[in-house]
């Protein structure tokens, strides 16, 4: 038997499947025996158990993992779920009933909203279980607790789950539910897990069976052989003794910058230390998801400075607020819109706020100006020429000297011979290049298998923008999760890319398989992805053909 998913980075691991257990089920829809008031008593110590419990996992936490609890904390008090729970105990339900119901009329909600909101909607069931165990005083379902090393196998992980496993005994991670771009895999990422999400057939894998889980084919080998086993320790052994923190580059020495993906100035000090040459994608969104207002340009700038001064020499690329109708900021204007991830974000957003996008470039340049790094500024979401006009020259009016787009729109890879003549640079977002290409929300395990970077449609997109980059000599860079995949980061080499940027704890796989190839043979493996007819052939094809040279 063997299990197909989607791999999370080129690990392998081999082990005993330990199994999640079952979550709660569903409260009994009974009357309660007590009065509301005891019943909303009741309610609200588990809530606030709950947002407590969060918030200091959070802080055990840190890092990305850090940012997604105490955002579910936030959820175990949005006034409108309390209104509601408030509202089905007036009427006779149990706090357990009126908990569940809440908050699942509120993820059915933003599930049916799509794009990011959507992605929410799964934190919101695990906030809601939390609670639920709380009131019934039962130890909620989490990572199972062993002696000795495991596979883990579940429907999927809530990001508290995730974020807080044990690396010294989970050994790999495989999931029902999930795509690339789901918390499981970014954290699975981050925290250098094997992983495959996805999977399909997960749900036949049982508590003791012996797994191989390979991350770079996404496939999950069930009962493998001694020598299977043995193959798995040779190539282990292999990577261990890989590439040493050098500049990434091909085995011709053609340069490619490695960089890493930074969502807060606290996780600098680690990409430095994992080998990062510089930030291809630092993400402003800390600052302004949680606050009632635009953050001023001092505080801005502090933040900013604290980033730059970390890399000094070298290239830092700051993408400006990407939010909008998929992540609502009341100073961006308040939207409802049935499809917030095709509505008014990023750029969009902050062309009808552009006094908060003029803080954000003064805060930039100011920050640049007292830094020895080399600042890159760039705007998401942009569509054409226009757009890139728009945005190119209100960075030059504070003086920002590199300015560039990210393409993740198919509109901008198919006028990237006209984006590129008006801007320094690109960088290609294949997360949402990918979504909107295959028309599949990234953030829905329904559609996952069309949530793939490999897939010769979106190879085709990057393929035009590398095309158009280098033509007129301006970089090409990658900042989205594929280039994670080391296999696929040779292939968007040889498709143009100049640069890639990564969750830092992949860096030492992407440099170690670049070493590997040189410039003609990523291209020639990039046209024989190109030509294939699935995301699944693309794989297929390269990995057959490095396995024969």
């Amino acid at each position: 038997m063997e299990v197909t998913g989607i791999g999370v980075g080129r690990g392998i691991a081999v082990g005993p499947v330990l199994r999640m257990p079952e979550p709660l089920p569903e409260p009994a829809d009974i009357a309660s025996e007590n009065e509301p008031l005891v019943e909303l008593e009741r309610a609200s110590a588990a809530l606030n158990e709950t947002t407590e419990d969060l918030n200091v996992l959070g802080a055990r936490a840190g890092g990305d993992a850090k940012d997604v609890l105490e955002a579910q904390a936030l959820m175990a008090q949005d006034p409108a779920v309390l209104e509601d729970i408030e509202e089905r105990i007036g009427s006779g339900k149990t706090a357990e009933r009126a908990v569940f119901e809440a908050f699942r009329a509120y993820q059915y909600v933003l599930e049916s909203m799509g794009g990011y909101l959507a992605g929410r909607g799964a934190d919101l069931k695990d906030v809601a279980q939390r609670v639920v165990a709380h009131l019934q005083r039962v130890p909620l379902p989490g990572v199972p607790v062993s002696d000795t090393p495991f596979v883990l196998v579940a429907g999927d992980l809530a990001p508290a789950d995730t974020a807080l496993l044990d690396l010294d005994k989970v050994l790999a991670l495989v999931t029902r539910d999930g795509g690339p771009t789901s918390h499981t895999a970014i954290l699975a990422r981050a925290k250098g897990i094997v992983a495959v999400v996805g999977a399909i057939g997960a749900d036949d894998l049982t508590d003791g069976m012996t797994v191989i889980v390979d991350a770079s084919t996404g496939n999950i080998v069930v009962n493998p052989s001694a020598a299977a086993i043995a193959q798995v320790e040779e190539r282990r052994s292999a990577h261990a003794a890989s590439a040493p923190l050098t500049p990434g580059a091909l085995a011709d020495g053609t340069p490619v910058s490695l960089l890493a993906n930074l969502g807060s100035p606290g996780e600098a000090q680690a990409a430095v230390a994992l080998g990062a040459e510089g930030v291809g994608l630092f993400r402003t969104e800390f600052l302004f998801l949680d606050a009632a207002q635009a953050p001023s340009v001092e505080e801005q700038r502090v933040q900013y400075l604290a980033l730059l001064d970390a890399f000094p020499g070298k290239k830092v690329t700051v993408r400006v607020l990407d939010a909008g109708a998929d992540k609502p900021l009341a100073f961006l204007g308040e939207t409802h819109e049935e499809n917030p991830a095709l509505g008014r974000r990023g750029i969009r957003a902050l062309r009808d706020a552009e006094p908060v996008l003029r803080d954000q470039l003064q805060a930039l340049a100011e920050a640049s100006a007292q830094s020895e790094a080399d600042l890159w500024v760039m705007a998401p979401m942009v569509a054409d020429a226009g757009e890139t006009e728009y945005f190119v020259s209100l960075a030059r009016e504070f003086g920002l000297k590199t300015v560039g787009i990210t393409a993740e729109v198919p509109a901008a890879a198919i006028l990237a011979d006209q984006i590129a003549e008006r801007t320094d640079f690109v960088s290609i977002g294949t997360n949402d290049l990918t979504q909107y290409t295959m028309a599949a929300d990234r953030l829905l395990g329904s559609v996952a298998s069309y949530q793939d970077p490999w897939h010769p449609a979106v190879l085709r997109m990057i393929k035009s923008i590398g095309q158009a980059g280098r033509a007129l000599g301006k970089p090409v860079g990658v900042c989205g999760e594929s280039a994670a995949d080391p296999l696929l980061a040779v292939v968007l080499v040889g498709l143009g890319a100049t640069d890639l940027s990564m969750t830092a704890a992949a860096l030492a796989d992407v440099r170690a398989e670049l070493l590997r190839h040189t410039l003609a043979e990523a291209q020639d493996l990039a046209a024989r992805a190109v030509a294939a007819t699935s995301a699944a052939d693309a794989r297929a094809v390269v990995s057959a053909a490095i396995s024969g040279s």
